[in-house]
């Protein structure tokens, strides 16, 4: 990372990141040329890994691409505010807070923990605590990412 006073290397630190935001950008390359999607997430951190777990329908163009070549990049952000320099607008820009990361994404395919996967969706969106049946995961498709290569970097009002 260039910027080496705005890096986030503490896993705790990440994942109070992570815990605010609701949107992850997940990049893919198709034939050759760059693709990304914006997807609610779930997501658990077990010792050192990040698992991010999404919900998607069983068929469509990323579920293609992810057959062909399951490496992805991940992005995860949220802006504070702004920081406007009268006399200089050089230094003007955003504070923000982002995770951005590498993996794998693979299908989750065992029920339990898909149900696991559901509930961990809902308490990142909805912020409360669901549990999933047989039924309701049966009936749609669950995606996750492992991954120990990721990092946080963050830019704060000074």
């Amino acid at each position: 990372m260039r910027r080496k006073d705005r890096e986030i290397t503490q896993v705790s630190e990440i994942e109070k990141i992570i815990r605010q935001c609701y949107v992850c950008h997940i990049a893919m390359v198709d034939e050759g040329r760059p693709y990304v999607v914006p997807l609610n997430y779930g997501y658990e951190i077990v010792e050192n890994s990040l698992i991010l777990y999404i919900h998607s329908a069983g068929q469509g163009r990323k579920i293609d691409v992810w057959k062909k070549n399951k490496e992805v990049c991940f992005e995860i952000s949220m802006l504070a505010e702004a920081m406007d320099d009268e006399q200089n607008p050089c230094n003007a820009g955003f504070c923000f807070s982002s995770v951005i990361g590498n993996g794998r994404i693979e299908p989750v395919e065992e029920v339990n923990e898909k149900c696991k996967a559901l509930s961990l969706l809902m308490k990142q969106q909805m912020k409360r605590t669901v549990e999933f049946n047989e039924t309701q995961a049966a009936g749609v498709s669950i995606y996750k990412i492992r991954t120990e290569d990721f990092c946080g970097k963050q830019r704060v009002k000074r």
